[in-house]
């Protein structure tokens, strides 16, 4: 039998480990290195089970952005388990902002009248002349105990488009 809280650390190792390992090893790079020193990656995971007495769900996503010296990271993660004796519900986000000259990191997490859970972090490093880093992230613990989450990560170097990644979970479907 699977219990919320084993179903929990599940989740959250496989939300989080992958983004540790990216961390690690310098992230992967959306294109050759010959033609762009830049690189951005998302990944998501989620989980959710059933059972007679209740139902858990977990699930989040990070990425991260690298150029020209800047770097951008953000994570979210969510959790839920209902029972015969209530719901819980719990709900985190990071984000750091290094190497540029002008870096911003912000997160909110607030609880919305219909009994749901939300949370934001934006990171931001600009180097000048239109060198820039960025990752979003936005989760949610549902009302009905799913889990939605979404990260958006980019960077952008003079002359071209800005590179992209996005990764979204929905333990709900």
């Amino acid at each position: 039998m699977i219990t919320p809280k084993s179903l929990f650390l599940a989740g959250l190792m496989a939300t989080t480990m992958p983004a540790m390992a990216f961390a690690a090893h310098g992230g992967m790079s959306a294109a050759p290195a010959s033609s762009s020193p830049g690189s951005v990656s998302t990944v998501g995971s989620g989980a959710a089970a059933t059972s007679p007495t209740g139902s858990a769900a977990t699930g989040g996503t990070a990425g991260s952005a690298a150029v020209g010296g800047t770097s951008v990271s953000t994570e979210g993660l969510g959790a839920t388990s209902a029972g015969p004796t209530g719901t819980n519900a719990s709900l985190g986000v990071a984000g750091t902002a290094s190497g540029g000259i002008r870096d911003k990191a912000s997160d909110r997490i607030k609880e919305r009248p219909n009994g749901s859970m939300s949370g934001v972090d934006r990171a931001r490093a600009s180097a000048g002349h239109g060198v820039w880093s960025r990752s979003d992230t936005r989760v949610r613990d549902k009302k009905n105990g799913d889990i939605v989450s979404r990260t958006r990560s980019a960077y952008h170097e003079p002359g071209g488009p800005p590179v992209t990644s996005t990764s979204t979970i929905d333990t709900g479907h």
